[in-house]
């Protein structure tokens, strides 16, 4: 790993790379040693590091300056004889912060916590990924279009021709916005899994309707909700929403 320690004292700063080069914990490639706000600010613009010791007070100034100069996404340790800028130290991706003179065992507690932190930032972003790649492998199977039987004929429906699917019997049907129906091979249960879920909506166990389909939405009372769409209804039946599905539905056409 590279690191950057800005530091205008040179026996300070070579204190820390000797213990840096002696430690165990963590595997360093390069050391780079930065003596004022000045040197600082034009590295860390054009450089990346992962971790920076840094000094609050520098020969130029004070090496919280260099923040406002550039930004700085590196986490960082403070070392410093004062302690009066701890707050404002924490503003930045602060690991720790510790006081002159400090020990090999105060760099070894705030190494520690520099490993355990990152440790756990990169379990949270493969965890992250993970879950980006299960949704995203979920949306590539959502279903655009559906093969039907058109008499002896095959049709390819698109799924914005699609009003609602409705269960009857064993059968499932496709009724589109132009009054055609068409019986489907699947059940209510599983189409459902497979269409997009801003645009679809499983009402009651029978019927599964398109948010463009919706023309009224009648509140009988707080648990009786019925739905009339600007296409018929197979078996004429009032489309009434499942109790359990009530507030749902609420947030799916809100």
């Amino acid at each position: 790993m590279r690191i950057a320690i800005v530091e205008d004292e040179a026996l300070a700063s070579n204190y820390l790379k000797t213990l840096l080069l002696q430690q165990d914990i963590l595997v360093v490639s390069t050391i780079v040693i930065l003596s004022s706000v000045k040197e600082a600010t034009s590295f860390l613009f054009q450089n990346q590091v992962d971790l920076i010791f840094m000094d609050i007070h520098l020969g130029d100034g004070k090496s919280l300056e260099i923040f406002e100069q550039v930004q700085v996404n590196s986490p960082i340790i403070f070392t410093t004889a004062y302690d009066s800028y701890a707050i404002q130290v924490f503003k930045q991706f602060t690991i720790d912060y510790i006081l002159k003179p400090f020990t090999s065992d105060d760099l070894t507690d705030a190494l520690l916590k520099y490993k355990n932190i990152t440790k756990q930032l990169n379990n949270n972003q493969e965890t992250l990924s993970k879950l980006t790649h299960i949704e995203n492998d979920k949306k590539s199977e959502l279903k655009d279009r559906f093969l039907v039987h058109d008499g002896y004929k095959l049709k390819s429906l698109e799924l914005a021709d699609i009003a609602y699917f409705f269960a009857s019997g064993k059968h499932l049907f496709i009724h589109t916005y132009k009054n055609e129906r068409y019986i489907y091979d699947d059940t209510i249960k599983d189409i459902i899994t497979k269409l997009d879920a801003s645009s679809f909506f499983k009402v009651n166990r029978k019927i599964i309707i398109n948010r463009n389909a919706v023309e009224n939405i009648i509140k009988h009372n707080s648990q009786k909700i019925e739905l009339t769409l600007s296409v018929a209804i197979d078996d004429e039946m009032p489309i009434l929403v499942s109790k359990s599905q009530i507030s749902e539905l609420k947030s799916w056409l809100n």
